[in-house]
């Protein structure tokens, strides 16, 4: 990361240990007037304790968790959504086939369809009339 977008022109020729130790102003964006408003509200003069300031990092917990919850949120969802696909279309996964396989000399045995799906236990056989 540039630094140097993150700081005022005066204040590039500093260490990180220097600015943290400068005013609050030092940051682009910030004035005097917002540092002395800062300094009035919050009694902080510096980089170090605008950015230990406990509100600032009651703010950053809240919203990295917010982010996260989010994120675990949307891979829920993914794999809620994935596993309702494999259910709805079984059909669609790729048969496992060896590749030393080159024809196939006896045809497999036909599956009876009404005992082979997933609902093949809640279907009642009855009698045909005749």
């Amino acid at each position: 990361m540039n630094i140097n977008i993150c700081i005022d022109k005066k204040y590039e020729d500093k260490s990180f240990k220097e600015l943290a130790d400068s005013p609050i102003d030092a940051l682009q964006g910030i004035s005097k007037t917002d540092a002395e408003m800062l300094k009035k509200v919050f009694n902080i003069t510096t980089i170090r304790e605008f950015a230990n300031l406990k509100f600032i990092k009651w703010a950053m917990a809240i919203t990295t968790l917010a982010d996260e919850i989010n994120i675990e949120k949307e891979k829920v969802e993914e794999i809620l959504l994935d596993n309702a696909l494999e259910m709805s279309f079984p059909s669609s996964d790729p048969i496992s086939v060896s590749s030393s396989i080159t024809r196939i000399e006896v045809i497999p045995d036909m599956v009876d369809a009404r005992t082979d799906h997933q609902n093949s236990q809640s279907i009642e056989i009855t009698p045909e009339k005749t």
